[in-house]
């Protein structure tokens, strides 16, 4: 298949390129940079370079290429995320989360793409409430911490817009927390440090449910999904999800770092804004048995425990 990879050189198209090229795909990989289109060259795809959030460079991009599916992995992010200000963080990656998607479907429903697939998340927006694995047929939160709205309708915005494309195959991938090669938490990333700084305390009850997938093993996923989707979303994310207070000294020891501090609520709002607050203490974590039912897909590491045994050893 052709196959048009938007956020090529980003951490997931890293490990998702070289997937596809070998695998006998044609991939074409667009990217914002002449830097880093020989990046993408480098993984096995053809380069195009163009802003995402021009509809005519992007409508060229992808008429050039002509692709059967089209992959939207596009964010914006560099350095820890900044919980105070978390709308303000995901900014520009909000508008590659609306603005961009509609510039790419667009393009692929002008010639005519068969399947289109598309980056969301499953780390926090589900319903604060009930179980802790949630189902890809559970809500999303209703009310959302005001910190963090206009983070949340633009995950909605997207979703809403890729699925409801009935002239094709509209598929949302949503992604756990990423970590291993390439990411923040991994050898030398931002998450790493600020665990051996101790700069990363769990906070409160340390209650929250978090679901993390190996950057590698959700590259695999989305392959699948590529490959022989159908119209959905789909949680991609490890079997294991876990509360704060279980998974941060856990992973703290895997990376060589002390045991992370505990500080009380009302301190880590005054440090980190309620933001940090409900993500340590309220949020909920991702069922993958959807995944694993339709898309044959089974994550090689089941949980953080396995996929950071590099790092222990």
């Amino acid at each position: 298949m052709r196959i048009f990879v938007a956020g090529a050189a980003g951490a997931l198209g890293k490990q998702l390129l070289p997937r596809l090229a070998g695998a006998g795909h044609d991939v074409t990989g667009m990217t914002r940079t002449e830097a880093k289109a020989a990046v993408v060259e480098e993984l096995g795809a053809t380069p195009v370079v163009a802003d995402a959030l021009d509809p005519e460079q992007v409508a060229k991009a992808v008429a050039d290429a002509n692709p059967d599916v089209i992959v939207h992995e596009l964010t914006a992010l560099s350095g820890s995320p900044d919980l105070r200000h978390w709308d303000r963080y995901f900014g520009l990656t909000n508008r590659l989360r609306t603005e961009a998607t509609d510039h790419l479907l667009a393009a692929g429903r002008a010639v005519g793409v068969k399947r289109f697939v598309a980056q969301s998340y499953a780390g926090w927006p589900y319903a604060r409430t009930d179980g802790a694995a949630k189902t890809e047929d559970d809500p999303l939160d209703p009310a959302p911490v005001r910190g963090m709205s206009e983070t949340h309708r633009a995950i909605r915005y997207l979703e809403e817009k890729v699925t409801g494309a009935d002239w094709t195959e509209g598929i949302v991938l949503r992604y756990g927390g990423f970590y291993g090669p390439g990411t923040s938490l991994w050898d030398g990333g931002e998450v790493v440090e600020l665990l051996r700084k101790r700069r990363f305390p769990v906070v409160g009850s340390g209650q929250g449910i978090w679901s993390f997938v190996r950057i590698d093993d959700a590259a695999e996923a989305t392959v699948a999904a590529i490959e022989s989707g159908s119209r959905g979303i789909y949680n991609i994310v490890d079997d294991s999800p876990e509360a704060v207070r279980e998974f941060l000294p856990g992973i703290a020891k895997a990376v060589g770092a002390k045991p992370p501090r505990h500080v009380p609520r009302w301190l880590g709002r005054l440090l980190g804004g309620e933001v940090t607050v409900v993500m340590m203490t309220e949020v909920r974590g991702a069922s993958n048995e959807k995944a694993k039912r339709e898309l044959g897909w089974r994550p090689r590491y089941p949980s953080w425990r396995e996929g950071l045994a590099e790092l222990s050893a």
